[in-house]
């Protein structure tokens, strides 16, 4: 077997620099893309940016369902407000609200914010027992009331 000439070695080399080089550095850009276009953020209502600050992402808004906010409006949406104790989120919801949705019952609401402050919902997920709390619920009020107490 003999050794391979320079000029291979380099015809070897510009084929990886040229080939496959770019293909790799292409797939770690569109790996990234996908990962940052899927990420979901949650947040209590205290911690929740401002609607500009937010743009159309979809996050999601964690806490309980604020006592006497829930109801059905005439086109059918449920309507209440989310809160953690310290502040209070309008949200919209149509669709079926999970049968365990109740007024202060821990939930998460994954949407939209609207300029307007109301947290447009596409999802409502409720805790499923009483020794079950969602980790992004528990999370949203403890970083809550931390910084409540600052």
């Amino acid at each position: 077997m003999s050794a391979a000439s320079p000029y291979e070695k380099r015809k070897r080399r510009k084929l990886f620099l040229t080939i496959v080089l770019p293909c790799f550095a292409g797939a770690v850009a569109l790996a990234l893309f996908a990962i940052s276009k899927t990420q979901v953020y949650a947040y209590s209502p205290s911690t929740l940016p401002p609607a500009p600050e937010l743009g159309d992402r979809l996050i999601r808004l964690a806490g309980n369902v604020a006592v006497g906010t829930l109801n059905q409006n005439a086109d059918q949406a449920y309507v209440f407000s989310i809160t953690d104790g310290y502040s209070e989120v309008p949200v919209v919801y149509r669709g079926l609200l999970p049968a365990l949705v109740e007024e202060d019952e821990g939930i998460i609401a994954q949407g939209t914010l609207g300029s307007d402050g109301t947290f447009q919902a596409q999802t409502v997920l409720a805790r499923h027992d009483e020794n079950y709390e969602a980790p992004e619920v528990t999370k949203a009020l403890k970083e809550a009331q931390e910084s409540s107490s600052e």
